[in-house]
């Protein structure tokens, strides 16, 4: 593996850090979940026009380019709504073992979308990774909403970061963010009201506290994350990328145990979970190396 391309990996794995992070800091803000990611969106949004407009260094795509890349920003959206909804109708852990099922419908997902032949390789490391999340959390049937919303949102993440790569590949990735950020933000404004009314929701401000969470959650977890996010699709495939998000479970629960409480008995069957994953990692990177490396010869 040349420097280059073990760089993408290091930037990958702090994105997975990071996204670790995103369901703990949803469990800690009490705001309700349509409001909290509202807030986060808006908040992400403004600070990176900030960031940028500082810097001289606003991008600017014509409305074709904007339009599309906004529409990604739709579905990084939906993805956080279903999240933190998993999460407030649920847990942490129910929330992040369910985000890792991005790798198995990416793996599903990419070769339909593309009309190419299913990877056995992809598709046998995504069954060893789904066989280690079902391992990690032993699913109970009080946290059926929560799971059902997990899973959702699993798949709104895999669809983003399959059409993530084509969009992005000629488009800088301050330009990507900046967009899906404002396409998102502005989704969420037009739908906010109507969970208003119809939802029986109260709008809020948030306290000094969540205002702290929310602050660290757009700034590392939102613009740190998905920079890093967007520049590794350059390099690495969707399904890799996806693949990768399999140890979010092992650092959030780890992560939840510790700060929350939650309880989260680190059992036989957790260490076992845990070793599925990080095989079905390993096994798909080994396997794409000797890949790209017989294809380069």
């Amino acid at each position: 593996m040349d420097n280059k391309l073990r760089r993408e990996y290091v930037k990958l794995h702090i994105s997975v850090i990071l996204a670790a992070f995103t369901g703990i800091l949803g469990k800690l803000i009490s705001l309700n979940a349509v409001l909290l990611v509202w807030y986060r969106m808006l908040l992400s949004f403004l600070m990176f026009y900030i960031l940028l407009f500082i810097s001289k260094n606003l991008p600017k795509e014509d409305l074709k380019d904007c339009l599309k890349i906004c529409s990604l920003g739709v579905l990084l959206g939906l993805h956080f709504l279903f999240f933190f909804a998993s999460i407030k109708y649920a847990n942490v852990a129910v929330g992040v073992v369910c985000y890792s099922l991005e790798g198995f419908f990416t793996a599903i997902f990419e070769p339909l979308i593309f009309k190419q032949p299913f990877s056995k390789n992809n598709f046998l490391c995504s069954l060893i990774a789904v066989a280690g999340i079902s391992l990690i959390f032993h699913i109970d049937t009080h946290y059926r909403l929560g799971i059902v919303l997990g899973v959702i949102s699993a798949a709104m993440i895999a669809f983003y970061t399959i059409f993530n790569k084509v969009v992005g590949m000629e488009k800088s990735s301050k330009s990507m963010l900046f967009y899906e950020l404002l396409g998102g933000a502005a989704f969420l404004t037009v739908i906010l009201p109507l969970y208003l009314i119809f939802g029986g929701i109260r709008f809020e401000l948030p306290s000094l506290t969540d205002f702290t969470y929310l602050f660290i959650l757009a700034f590392f977890c939102t613009i740190g994350l998905y920079i890093l996010h967007i520049q590794v699709l350059r390099t690495l495939s969707a399904f890799t990328v996806s693949l990768y998000g399999n140890f979010e479970p092992i650092y959030g629960i780890l992560i939840a145990v510790l700060f929350l409480g939650e309880g989260q008995e680190l059992s036989l069957s957790f260490y076992i979970g845990m070793c599925l994953i990080l095989i079905s990692v390993f096994l798909q990177s080994f396997l794409n190396a000797n890949i790209l490396q017989k294809a380069s010869e």
